[in-house]
């Protein structure tokens, strides 16, 4: 049994078409994700599950290994559990990396690995950073313009979420004291064991996931338990290429804080 990272790229990008091939500081986007997952404590095998033959060729140049999965695959959820079948591995840990990541740092990943190990009742886990009072500023600035980019969560005290949204949660009715906010980023990446995503990706959409547009809610919705892993981003930026416009802000980045792997 194995912990694999699996990385869902499809060409197909209705914002940005060819998107995982696009350059980045010299690297392609899927082979800078690529990269990030190789390095992550825990994990020996990465896989890149596509739709385009572009892709895998790409991927297998690198020296990695790709799995050619359907067009028709609803999310990246989705056509992550296809290639995990496809290609029959015994797995325990199926961490779900978007191929758009491209500053993912290995530790949050690492730490999402460590979780599902050291407790076995965890099905599916995920990280979240706590803000500080200057960054809440920042979030609730952004989001009074009408940006909706940022998600939030809450979580009991044993670590399971209780709630994704949009919106900046908790409502605080005081300003906080000190340096830190009680509200935590969630960061999009996600840790399953396998039976947890077989259940996850045959189940319909939730009312509340339609509402948020929050694919995580649909777990909640339906009664399985989101771990919560608390992380740190090292004074790391993350962030992932949406649109053209974001290569020149990832390269920015990287000129700044350096390589991540």
């Amino acid at each position: 049994m194995e912990t694999i990272v699996v990385i869902p790229a499809r060409y197909g990008s209705t914002r940005f078409p060819g998107k995982p091939l696009t350059r980045i500081e010299g690297k392609s986007l899927i082979e800078r994700v690529w990269a990030i997952a190789r390095v992550v404590p825990g994990v020996r095998r990465v896989l890149v599950a596509t739709d385009d033959e572009r892709i895998a060729s790409h991927v297998r140049d690198l020296g990695g290994e790709a799995v050619l999965t359907s067009p028709d695959c609803a999310n990246g959820s989705e056509r992550v559990h296809e290639a995990i079948r496809k290609i029959g591995a015994a797995t325990n840990t199926v961490v779900n990396l978007q191929g758009d990541a491209a500053l993912m740092p290995p530790w949050v990943l690492g730490a999402l690995v460590e979780e599902m190990r050291r407790d076995p009742s965890v099905r599916i886990a995920t990280p979240a950073a706590r803000l500080s009072k200057d960054q809440l500023e920042r979030m609730a600035a952004t989001k009074s313009q009408g940006i909706v980019s940022g998600t939030t969560v809450t979580f009991d005290r044993k670590g399971d979420a209780m709630y994704f949204s949009k919106a900046i949660i908790p409502f605080s009715r005081t300003p906080p004291e000190g340096p830190w906010s009680p509200v935590y980023q969630h960061i999009g990446v996600y840790a399953y064991t396998m039976e947890a995503l077989e259940q996850y990706v045959s189940l319909e959409p939730g009312r509340l996931e339609a509402v948020e547009q929050l694919e995580q809610l649909r777990a909640l919705e339906h009664g399985i338990p989101v771990r919560v892993v608390e992380v740190s981003l090292r004074g790391r930026t993350i962030w992932s290429v949406d649109n053209p416009q974001d290569v020149a802000r990832c390269e920015e980045i990287i000129r700044s804080e350096g390589e991540l792997a």
